[in-house]
């Protein structure tokens, strides 16, 4: 049986890496390894997931992922730009074809001066990274589900789309 937390885009996406040959790596911060776990619940995951980065904290962006400290100190960590240096740093440092980062503010607090549920969503491959914001709604936990969601659909349709 699959993790409660896959929904068929998320095996879709599993499915469709693996027959392109492609890969997937991630740099999380406010879902802390979520996504790669969700990725990991499907069966067959171990074909294309490269591996999980848990950048919680600036340090550990810059340290796991490789985001400038320049960066950080210009724009926060809760930022399309750090999105974007995130799944780049995902993508390049664990040799997968396409990198996510995930950044924002879960809550129950606003956070850098951006409320709960600001999420930032980089997406990474060989030729382009593209960042959406998401404005998402509900619970800590909440927030972070359905940002997991929205990179599992967003990835999906950048494959597919191929």
């Amino acid at each position: 049986m699959d993790d409660p937390l896959v929904n068929d885009d998320a095996r879709a996406l599993i499915a469709d890496l693996t027959v392109r040959r492609q890969s997937v790596a991630t740099a999380e911060s406010l879902t802390a390894g979520l996504l790669a776990a969700t990725l990991a619940g499907v069966t067959g995951a171990s074909v294309v997931l490269r591996g999980g980065l848990i950048t919680y904290i600036e340090d550990t962006k810059i340290r796991l992922a490789g985001v400038a400290p320049q960066l950080l100190d210009a724009v926060g960590p809760v930022a399309a730009p750090t999105a974007r240096a995130m799944a780049v740093g995902a993508r390049q440092r664990c040799g997968a074809t396409w990198g996510i980062g995930l950044t924002g503010v879960a809550g129950p607090e606003p956070h850098g001066g951006h409320p709960v549920g600001t999420v930032f969503l980089g997406l990474a491959g060989a030729v382009d990274t593209e960042v959406v914001e998401l404005a998402l709604s509900g619970s800590r936990w909440d927030i972070r589900i359905a940002a997991v969601h929205e990179a599992v659909a967003r990835l999906r349709t950048l494959v597919e789309g191929q």
